[in-house]
C-alpha cells in the first residue's frame, strides 16, 4: 500500500459476513468437498482476525481466499474458479444486447439510454450474490428499469467535452457486454476521445480479464490493457506502471463496479465518476442511498458520511 496516501483502518465487522459467504460461494462454485469447504471458512476466518493488525483489505482477503481454493484443487495459480458461470454470463448476455440496442436507438436520448444499461448490468455479479441466488435471466429482463439514485450526469457530460482522453476501468463478465453499447455511444457522441478500457490480470470472482473480453470482441471496439490487478477491485499502488500512467494522464476515467468503487474513492478527484449499482446494506448506509439503486458519482463530491468513518481505507 501506499502509506503516504492511504492508512490502515481495519474492515468493518458489516463486511465480515459478506466476505465469508463470498467465501463460500466460492467454494461451491470450485465443487469442493465439505471438509475442503470447512479448511477454506476457517482460513477465511483467520484472515479477518489477521486483518485486525495487519493492513488488509477486503479485496486483498478475497483475493487470499481465492488462491487457498485454488491450492486445494492443486491448480495452478491463474486457474479461473468462475470460468464457466463468467462464459454463460457473457452468453446470456448477448442474448440480450440485441434488444437493448434497439431500445438505445429509439431513444429520444441514447446516450443516457446506454449509459444506464451499461449501469444497471453491474447486477451481474456472483461475488455480492449467494451461490445461486443470482437470477441472471430475472435481472436482465428489467435492466433498463432501474432507477438512479445519484445522477452527475452534468459534471460527467463537461468534463467530457474537453477530453482527449477516457480510461474505461471494466468490472465483471456479462455487465462488459453492455458496457460496449455505451462505449459506441461515446464514440459517436466525442469522436475525437482516444478510450482505452482496463481489464483485472488475474481471474477473480466472475471480474473479466483480457481473454474475456477478447471473446466477445472488446479489443474490436476500443484499446484494451491489463490494469495489472489481481484484486476485485483496483489497489491502485499494485497495480502495472502502464496502468498507472494511463489512470494519471487520462483526462477522464470512469469506473465500473463497487470494488473498484471502493478501492478507488480515496484517490478520486473531479476527473474520476463511478458508475456502478448499490449492492449491500452497509453501501446504502455509507452513501445514504437506496440499496439496488444506480449511482453516477464525481468523485470530488461528497456522500451522506465521509469515507474515512467506515473503517475501510482512509486518505
Amino acid at each position: 500500500m501506499d502509506k503516504k496516501n492511504e492508512r490502515f483502518t481495519g474492515i468493518v465487522s458489516e463486511c465480515h459476513s459478506c466476505i465469508l459467504n463470498q467465501a463460500r460461494s466460492a467454494a461451491l462454485f470450485a465443487e469442493l468437498t465439505k471438509k475442503q469447504t470447512n479448511r477454506i471458512l476457517d482460513f477465511a476466518a483467520g484472515e479477518l482476525e489477521r486483518a485486525k493488525t495487519t493492513p488488509l483489505l477486503v479485496q486483498h482477503i478475497v483475493r487470499n481466499i481465492s488462491d487457498a481454493i485454488i491450492k486445494e484443487l492443486g491448480e495452478s495459480g491463474d486457474f479461473d474458479i468462475y470460468s464457466q458461470v463468467k462464459k454463460r454470463s457473457n452468453i446470456l448476455a448477448l442474448s440480450y444486447a440485441e434488444k437493448f440496442q434497439k431500445k438505445i436507438d429509439r431513444s429520444k436520448s441514447p446516450f443516457e439510454m446506454s449509459l444506464q444499461i451499461a449501469a444497471a448490468g453491474n447486477i451481474i455479479d456472483f461475488g455480492a450474490k449467494s451461490h445461486g441466488s443470482l437470477d441472471l435471466d430475472k435481472e436482465l429482463r428489467i435492466l433498463n428499469r432501474i432507477p438512479f439514485a445519484r445522477y452527475d450526469i452534468d459534471p460527467f457530460k463537461e468534463a467530457l467535452n474537453g477530453a482527449s482522453t477516457l480510461l474505461y476501468i471494466c468490472d465483471n463478465c456479462g455487465e462488459i457486454v453492455f458496457d460496449m453499447p455505451f462505449i459506441k455511444e461515446l464514440q459517436k457522441r466525442y469522436p475525437d476521445i482516444e478510450i482505452t478500457a482496463a481489464f483485472r490480470d488475474k481471474p477473480i470472482i466472475n471480474d473479466a480479464v483480457l481473454r474475456d473480453a477478447e471473446e466477445i470482441g472488446f479489443n474490436k471496439l476500443v484499446r484494451i490493457v491489463s490494469s495489472g490487478s489481481i484484486y476485485p477491485g483496483t489497489i491502485l499502488p499494485e497495480t502495472t506502471k502502464e496502468f498507472q500512467r494511463l489512470f494519471h494522464s487520462a483526462d477522464v476515467i470512469l469506473s465500473k463496479g463497487q470494488g473498484n468503487f471502493e478501492t478507488l474513492l480515496p484517490r478520486a478527484d473531479k476527473k474520476l465518476f463511478f458508475l456502478l449499482r448499490i449492492k449491500c446494506e452497509y453501501m446504502a448506509a455509507m452513501s445514504g442511498l437506496e440499496k439496488d439503486n444506480l449511482v453516477l458519482f464525481q468523485g470530488n463530491r461528497t456522500f451522506k458520511k465521509k469515507w474515512h468513518d467506515t473503517g475501510n481505507i482512509s486518505v
